[in-house]
Formats: C-alpha cells, sequence, structure tokens
C-alpha cells in the first residue's frame, strides 16, 4: 500500500501525517507513507487545497483534516 500525503509542510500537513502512521499502527497495516509538496504533483491530482491524502493512487480527503478512524476505514 502507498500512501501520500500532499502539501506543502503545513501544520495541518503534519497532523495529517500523524493521524495516518496512528491509523497503521493501530490496524497493524504496512504502507510506504511519500510526502508530496511539489505543486505540479499535487495538481495531477486534481487537489486545489491541502492537506490531502491519496491511497493507492486515490484521493481520499482533500483541504481537511481526517481522523484516525476514518483513515483506519480506508486503510
Amino acid at each position: 500500500m502507498k500512501i501520500e500525503i500532499l502539501g506543502m509542510g503545513c501544520p495541518k500537513c503534519k497532523q495529517l501525517e500523524a493521524n495516518t502512521r496512528k491509523a497503521l499502527e493501530e490496524t497493524g497495516k504496512k504502507a510506504e507513507i511519500v510526502k508530496v509538496t511539489d505543486v505540479d504533483k499535487i495538481v495531477e491530482y486534481g487537489v486545489m487545497s491541502t492537506p490531502a491524502i491519496v491511497i493507492d493512487g486515490a484521493v481520499k480527503a482533500s483541504g481537511r483534516i481526517p481522523d484516525v478512524e476514518e483513515i483506519k476505514k480506508w486503510l
């Protein structure tokens, strides 16, 4: 599984990454987490506001910070 965190490294992006790591830990699942800060790559996903989370190529949320329970459902 590949999880991409889209954003420029703002506090919201860091919180999304933390929530994602906690969801993985709580479910026992393994994934590669990649931070995407390149604006062109972010736009390729059709994301207009960050932070955003992409799991295996599918945008799950953008412009907000999903909580740990919501992320666990996507995993």
